[in-house]
């Protein structure tokens, strides 16, 4: 006889999406996808992880650590080389004043951090709002909490990709709402939203009494002439702002989990105070590392930062146009390393049938956007046809997905 499964992870499954129809807990859309790819032969533009390593000195930086010895438990909060790194990070790239001491939090990746942080601070009777399409977890932590989630949709505009909705957003914030979590740079649209964008978040955040949570994982994955603005350089945002990010995107090593969050010493404390009975410590010599790389980031870290952007943004123009000329409609990515391309000119209406069917079309796999969104909303119907490809891979790679999609035919 099958066991039981209590009603509330059967809520928090629901929400993240992952009940098929005949009841059964399914993989996250990436792990699915992934194992498409893999079974088709099909070439995996689907989950965003980079296919090569990062920089040489950092990962000889990790080694270090092993061969030094530093693979117990580090401390609760972090190695202290690491809070330090990152708070003077956080000065050095956005004038911001942090505290490693009480002010920076180490966690195992951006995931953990936003997780603790969502728990902490959010439970039943509360709300938690968010843009959509929204990174899978967000709804699932949100569900955890016994929270609300409630979305407001990105919006695409004539010319400048997809921007915040500010009417729609401060409709959406209110006297129940705890928590704000905001994902800017935002996958899986590309968006990097822009002061005036987040001046409407701020004036929300401040008139309600609000926490915002940010995830900045991409924050230093920015093309063209968008830039990275903090929500806690805004007036009065620094005392109600957790900011989240990591080194996975940044430095090419998403395996390594070392994430972080800064903010105020009584929110980082409420963080930890979950943290720490949700995997404790992690990373340990990764987290040295980590250390190392972002002390050095205006040195050999910081000039093999700026080639990798470079190298992004050449890559990002690459899908786009192939894609462009494989009869989708693109809209071309400020930030990230992520395209949100619309099957409907090429006559596919539905983007999860057209991802099922890109192995044996195509010999490529993508990640249909609408696994980013709740069923039934505006922001659902509005991403319904579209597909999220990634081009950080490697350009010999894309050159040959870009080929293998051009082969394609309308319905």
């Amino acid at each position: 006889m099958a066991p039981h499964v209590p009603g509330r992870w059967n809520d928090v499954v629901r929400a993240a999406g992952l009940v098929a129809d005949d009841g059964a807990v399914r993989a996250t859309v990436f792990a699915e996808m992934s194992a498409l790819a893999a079974r088709t032969g099909a070439i995996n533009l689907g989950q965003g992880f980079p296919d090569v390593d990062g920089p040489a000195h950092v990962a000889e930086a990790a080694v270090a650590a092993i061969r030094a010895g530093r693979n117990q438990y580090p401390p609760g909060p972090g190695v202290p080389a690491l809070r330090q790194a990152v708070a003077a990070h956080q000065g050095r790239h956005y004038g911001l004043d942090v505290d490693p001491e009480t002010e920076v939090l180490v966690t195992v990746g951006a995931t953990e951090a936003l997780a603790a942080a969502v728990l902490a601070l959010a439970g039943p009777g509360d709300e938690v709002v968010t843009l959509e399409p929204y990174y899978d977890s967000y709804a699932a932590v949100v569900a955890m909490a016994g929270a609300t989630h409630v979305t407001v949709p990105l919006v695409r505009t004539d010319g400048a990709g997809y921007r915040l909705d500010a009417a729609a957003f401060r409709a959406a914030v209110g006297p129940r709402t705890r928590v704000v979590l905001l994902n800017t740079p935002h996958n899986p649209t590309g968006a990097v939203l822009d002061p005036a964008e987040l001046e409407v978040v701020a004036a929300a955040a401040r008139e309600h009494d609000v926490v915002v949570i940010t995830d900045e994982v991409y924050e230093h994955l920015t093309y063209d002439d968008a830039r990275h603005v903090p929500l806690a350089t805004l007036p009065g945002m620094a005392e109600r702002t957790l900011t989240v990010s990591s080194a996975g995107k940044t430095l090419s090593f998403t395996g390594w989990k070392v994430g972080w969050v800064t903010g105020p010493a009584a929110l980082v404390d409420a963080v930890r105070a979950v943290k720490q009975y949700l995997t404790y410590v992690g990373s340990g010599p990764f987290q040295h590392a980590v250390a190392d790389a972002l002390t050095d980031d205006d040195g050999r870290t910081g000039a093999w930062m700026a080639d990798l952007v470079a190298s992004l943004e050449r890559r990002r123009d690459l899908l786009c146009e192939g894609l462009v000329s494989a009869g989708f409609d693109v809209v071309v990515p400020q930030g990230t390393y992520f395209v949100v391309a619309d099957g409907r000119p090429l006559g596919f209406d539905d983007g999860a049938e057209l991802c099922a069917r890109l192995p044996e079309l195509a010999g490529v796999v993508g990640v249909p956007v609408s696994a980013f969104c709740r069923a039934g909303t505006p922001a659902a119907e509005e991403f319904r046809s579209a597909v999220r490809f990634t081009f950080v891979k490697q350009e010999d790679v894309l050159v040959e997905g870009v080929r293998r999609l051009g082969g394609m035919r309308p319905r």
